[in-house]
């Protein structure tokens, strides 16, 4: 896709911001995010926790039209002493899917990683995304060994995305 740009996004630019926004927003609705839109407040907070994180945002755009983005925070490898980048989100536009918007996503953050010196890019995937799984895999993404579970303990009142275990 050669018509098709992946730029580090500009927090501050409001046209940036909206797309942002909205790409998470169209995630959070699909069956791979929660099913329900991003809350107001969610929407409304998102972009200020983003620029107070720190995070590395990236817009994959055709022209002005926003087609998918990337969410990404530094993190720190203790066994290695070095920074990572993890990528928290991941998303394409329904429409957009299967025209290797992903792939130009991933390559770009490879990229920006290794010139800024991290050690690895890491991320989560669902169980049951096998989607996402092969282009993961593509790019050269594997399971950890021994693979490793990704537990979470809401704090918010939410209800946890899994059934408690016994």
């Amino acid at each position: 896709m050669t018509d098709v740009q992946v730029t580090l996004a500009d927090l501050n630019d409001p046209v940036q911001q909206a797309a942002v926004v909205e790409l998470l927003d169209m995630y959070a609705r699909d069956e791979f995010g929660s099913g329900q839109p991003l809350a107001a407040e969610a929407r409304n907070a998102l972009v200020p926790g983003l620029v107070r994180h720190g995070a590395r945002v990236y817009l994959a755009s055709r022209g002005e039209q926003p087609l998918g983005l990337a969410i990404c925070f530094a993190g720190f490898s203790t066994f290695r002493a070095r920074p990572l980048l993890n990528i928290h989100d991941l998303a394409v536009r329904p429409e957009a899917r299967g025209l290797g918007i992903g792939r130009l996503l991933l390559a770009r953050i490879e990229a920006d990683a290794r010139e800024l010196g991290y050690c690895r890019v890491t991320l989560e995937v669902r169980a049951d995304n096998a989607r996402a799984q092969g282009l993961y895999r593509r790019m050269g993404f594997r399971p950890s060994e021994p693979e490793t579970w990704f537990w979470t303990r809401p704090l918010d009142g939410s209800p946890s995305t899994a059934a408690p275990q016994p």
